[in-house]
């Protein structure tokens, strides 16, 4: 089964250097809670905010051990009025057998106001 796992962070300044941290945090976590071995994925999308445009946040999944063979594809979030700004959201679509419910979805800074919802506690 095919399944998302979602991940998005906000940084403070359009500065490649906190782009790239910030996103390989998300990434990080969105790969050690799910499990994701690379050859387990799909493919990755990656968008920012209009007012991010410093690097490619991809960079950040290019510098993981094992991934650099993982497509992977950045683009501009939509340009929603009132919309979080300095936001970097991730699409992660991978290889598994957990159930829809067993994901974990991974939110940091300011981007865990997009979907406090899917936001699982500890031990969850």
């Amino acid at each position: 089964m095919t399944r998302g796992v979602r991940g998005a962070t906000t940084v403070n300044r359009n500065e490649e250097n906190q782009i790239i941290e910030e996103t390989r945090k998300v990434l990080e976590e969105m790969i050690s809670k799910n499990e994701i071995e690379p050859e387990s994925i799909s493919h990755v999308f990656i968008s920012a905010t209009k007012d991010l445009n410093a690097v490619f946040p991809a960079k950040a999944l290019r510098k993981l051990p094992g991934f650099t063979y993982v497509p992977v594809m950045c683009m501009s979030e939509m340009d929603v009025p009132g919309a979080l700004p300095y936001c970097i959201r991730i699409m992660m679509v991978v290889n598994t057998e957990k159930e829809q419910q067993e994901i974990h979805h991974v939110f940091h800074n300011n981007a865990v106001k997009l979907r406090p919802d899917l936001i699982k506690k500890r031990g969850e």
